[in-house]
């Protein structure tokens, strides 16, 4: 499975985002850390599925626990930050935000 390919896509479809990452040289570190989020989710998924739902087809399972934690991501990520004024996050920030809205599905 090709996760890292997955959430590149999910970040260059939201162009502010990607860009800021991009810019900050972020970019790659956040890859990599919401990679290695959908493969764990993906993975927990499956094996819940497999278990709760024995009657579906054995090999339609991974795709449907991967379209569900894919969709899961899309919805929690920003489009963009806050660039100014108060409400402005640091990429700190920016990555600690992302980072716990994923980790918690």
């Amino acid at each position: 499975m090709q996760y890292k390919t997955i959430v590149l896509g999910i970040l260059e479809q939201r162009t502010e985002l990607y860009e800021q990452l991009r810019k900050s040289r972020q970019l790659l570190p956040t890859l990599e850390a919401l990679a290695a989020n959908l493969r764990e989710h993906h993975m927990t998924l499956t094996e819940w599925l497999e278990e709760h739902h024995p009657d579906s087809d054995p090999s339609q399972i991974p795709s449907q626990a991967l379209e569900l934690v894919v969709k899961d991501l899309e919805d929690c990520l920003p489009t963009a930050f806050p660039q100014d004024g108060p409400e402005a996050l640091s990429l700190d920030q920016a990555m600690a935000f992302i980072l716990s809205h994923t980790s918690k599905r």
